[in-house]
Formats: structure tokens, sequence, C-alpha cells
């Protein structure tokens, strides 16, 4: 059963840690009755870091002409997917900077070749990475997604999103998309029939209600489409970035945690929800598999964006089959799209 806004906003404020947790357990238990909790192998093939948005909780991106900035090239992408295929991995996230140069046709090229050379699954392309490809292409929204689908991507990440109030936006990444603009990528793909993720990046200053107003979005878009695959929440790294200076605490695992089983409370629409343990590590990952959290992601063959702000995390395939079996859960490999793919 939904809960309103105003009980979702009583649950932020009380500091029954415990029993929201049981809480959020007992839907992902009704959800996931055969205690199965599902991770992914796949790689974050980051080939751009060029960028024209200047987001101040972003320490990855270089802006135009910058020494240190780079585009890769075909060749070193293909490499990094044979690594990926090779250690058994299933997909690639592939996303970057805001290039005001790349047009769509660079796009399409890059994932033709990619198919044309291996069988694996590209859930490439955030929101603003989209709207910025249209933009520079003289394109509709519909039209850029289209001609993309067709070129070889299969799925669209939720990356982007941070929080989906526009006051936070103007606050965080001035330049970057709105939150209707963010929900409209996404309503456009759910509607050409594709599948897409939704995330939240809490923990930049942002109040309750603000982060209400972000899982109200997603909640709403769910109900209209469908479309979503999964929720994933992760918390601001403040390392290396201009918004650090202005955000003094990271969000602590206690908060974490919280959010986590609110949203899985609230996102009663949503099949699948995330415990992150890029940014929280293993053990509060771990403990999110009791607090609603039915996935734990990916081993991340490689990551750009969130070490260049300080995490240092990392976990290999059978650490995340060892906190899943010590959570009392059966580890499953899936693919992007959230389908099983082992018996064990």
């Amino acid at each position: 059963m939904t809960i309103s806004r105003q009980e979702a906003l009583d649950l932020f404020s009380s500091d029954d840690l415990i029993g929201i947790g049981m809480e959020a357990d007992s839907i992902r238990r009704r959800r996931h009755p055969e205690g199965i909790v599902t991770y992914i192998v796949d790689r974050n093939i980051n080939y751009t870091n060029f960028c024209t948005e200047y987001c101040t909780f972003c320490a990855f991106y270089r802006p135009m002409g910058s020494p240190e900035g780079y585009v890769l090239d075909k060749e070193t992408i293909f490499q990094k997917i044979r690594e990926t295929i090779e250690q058994g991995g299933t997909g690639v996230l592939m996303q970057g900077g805001l290039h005001p140069d790349l047009k769509i046709e660079w796009y399409e090229d890059l994932l033709r070749s990619i198919k044309e050379r291996f069988r694996i699954h590209l859930h490439c392309f955030s929101s603003p990475e989209i709207l910025n490809i249209a933009e520079v292409s003289g394109l509709s929204i519909r039209d850029t997604i289209l001609r993309l689908r067709d070129a070889g991507l299969d799925s669209i990440p939720g990356g982007g999103a941070e929080i989906l109030d526009d006051e936070v936006r103007r606050r965080i990444s001035r330049l970057k998309c709105t939150t209707s603009e963010w929900l409209e990528v996404h309503r456009t793909a759910h509607q050409l029939g594709m599948r897409t993720t939704a995330t939240m990046m809490f923990g930049c200053g942002e109040s309750d209600e603000q982060r209400l107003n972000h899982l109200e979005a997603v909640r709403r878009l769910q109900e209209e489409t469908g479309g979503f695959t999964a929720f994933i929440p992760w918390t601001f790294q403040r390392e290396n970035t201009s918004l650090g200076r202005f955000v003094q605490e990271e969000a602590t695992a206690v908060e974490y945690l919280k959010t986590l089983a609110i949203s899985r409370i609230y996102l009663d629409n949503i099949d699948n929800i995330q415990s992150s343990w890029v940014t929280q590590g293993l053990k509060t990952c771990q403990l999110g598999l009791r607090f609603g959290g039915n996935d734990v992601g990916s081993t991340m063959i490689e990551e750009n964006v969130v070490s260049a702000a300080g995490t240092r995390n990392h976990a290999s395939e059978e650490e995340l089959r060892r906190i899943i079996r010590g959570a009392g859960f059966v580890p499953r490999q899936r693919d992007t799209l959230y389908r099983t793919l082992f018996l064990n």
C-alpha cells in the first residue's frame, strides 16, 4: 500500500531506524520472496571527461581545452569491452561528459562498431548526455533516442538525476538539465519500449522535502510508464569537489540506510532497489539488504567518476557473493535488465 507524502516526511524525521528498516525489509520480502539478491558483472566506460556543465559536485570533468581532457578512441573502448567479456561481464555502462563537438553520428558509429564486434548489452548515455546530443545535432529527444536505439543502444542509465528538485539543481549543477527535462528523456525512452534506471545522489545539502520531491517524481513517472527497472540511491562524495567546501560532512551510514529504506517503502511500484557499496562500502551495503535492498549492483571492473571524488571502495564478484550470503540470501548474477543468469 502506497504511503502518503506526509507519512514519508514523518519517516525522514523519525529516529526509529530499525522500525523503518523492518518495514522496508517486509516489502522486499513480499516483492522478492525467493530470498535471492542479485549483482551484475559489468564495466563503466567513461568515453570522455570533457564537459561544459561544470557541476559543483563533480571531480571527474575537465573543461574544453584542458590538457587532462580526453576522448577515448574506438580501439581503446573495444579493448575495455574485450576485457569485460573475458571476466564474465554481460554489459557496459558507458557515460561521459557533455561534449559540444560530438554529434549523433559519432555515437551511432561507436554503437554500431561495438555491436558488430561484441555480443554485449549497451546501457549508455544519461539524460543530460542525450539532451546534449539532441541539442548539438539539431534533433528532438525522440529522434535522438530512436537513432541511438537503432544503432545499438539497449537501455539508458539514470545518471544526471542528482536531486530532482530545481532549487537544488540550480545550486549544485546550474547548467545541467532541469527536473522536467530529465524526466522527459526517460518518459520518451519508455514510450519507445526501452527500459531505464532511476538514481538519486543525496547528501548535497538538500532538505528531506527536496529528497522526497525526487522520490515523488520517480514514482509518478513509473505510474505513467512502468519503464524503470530499478532505483539506485547513493551519497555525495565531497573530496576534490567545489561543492565539498560547502557540504562539510558526507551522509552517514545511518542516513544512507534510512534513505534506502524509505526509497523501498515509497517506491512501491519499482521492483528493484539497489544497495550500493561504491560510496558506503561493503558492510553498509550488506546491511542495506535488510533495509529494503535486493541488489548490490556491479563489480565495476572500472569506475572513474565516483573515484575521482575520493571513494576508494572495491569489490570482486566473490566479495559481493560473500556479503549476500552473509546477509542470509542466495547470490545470483543478473543482466542489465535484472534477469537472473545462473542458478548458483
